[in-house]
């Protein structure tokens, strides 16, 4: 997550924890000094979030894998087991996971915190304007409401809950005719996938599920259209003519 905030706020900072880089950063941009909150949610990716709920079944049946599938999910050279119950998906089930995953529930030692005990930065301005990108757009794309060839979509928290909803009802069987671009080996934990994306925008940022956000694909840049790859770059890239770089809020 990267976005400005004011020098008062970042004079006040508190101290990262130990093994946390600093919060605050300074920044340059066409000769403007910008003070920038950021953080990296190292383990919550989607790929590495996919490891973090199957962790909680270990070996057991997992809420959020569809019925009918039993294998594996492998990330960093582990194999973690994905098996879906005879009773299916649960999309009630699988947020309780994604939370407990999340530690949505940790001591937080700040006014403001987003998840696992993080501060959040205070929030400020740029939470009226959020631009979110990397797998929440594919995510949406492989659920069909975002125009695959658009470089960005407007859309609300509650898109991904309404089609996650959906694919945790699902069999694993009949997943590809259900969501016809999912690819294959993300059709096993499209539910997992769609709720973990709604949580951690409702629960993990604190976002309305009815607030407008912007998935970003690619950014216009001068008069090119740069991939949204890295937050804290790809937020400096979005805002180079904005005048108020403040009013923008960027996570991946």
């Amino acid at each position: 997550m990267a976005y400005a905030v004011s020098e008062e706020d970042a004079a006040n900072a508190p101290n990262a924890p130990v093994g946390v880089e600093s919060y605050i950063t300074q920044m340059y941009l066409k000769g403007i000094k910008y003070y920038l909150y950021v953080h990296s949610y190292l383990r919550y990716g989607l790929l590495a979030a996919r490891a973090e709920v199957l962790k909680i079944s270990q070996s057991s049946e997992n809420p959020c894998i569809l019925a009918g599938f039993d294998g594996y999910y492998t990330y960093g050279g582990v194999e973690y087991k994905a098996q879906g119950s005879e009773s299916g998906a649960s999309f009630s089930k699988c947020r309780n996971a994604v939370r407990k995953a999340l530690r949505v529930n940790d001591t937080c030692d700040y006014e403001s915190c987003t998840f696992g005990g993080i501060w959040s930065g205070g929030g400020g301005a740029g939470e009226n304007n959020f631009f979110v990108a990397s797998f929440f757009y594919e995510v949406a794309d492989e659920a069909g409401f975002v125009d695959p060839d658009a470089p960005n979509a407007k859309v609300r928290p509650i898109n991904f809950a309404k089609a996650a909803k959906i694919a945790c009802e699902t069999e694993f069987k009949d997943a590809k005719s259900t969501f016809p671009r999912f690819k294959d080996a993300d059709t096993p934990y499209m539910c997992l996938d769609l709720v973990y994306e709604y949580t951690l925008l409702v629960d993990g940022f604190g976002i309305n599920p009815s607030q407008e956000i912007t998935l970003v694909k690619q950014i216009k840049y001068e008069d090119s259209l740069v991939e949204a790859a890295w937050p804290l770059g790809s937020a400096i890239e979005a805002v180079s003519s904005l005048p108020k770089f403040e009013k923008l809020m960027y996570f991946i």
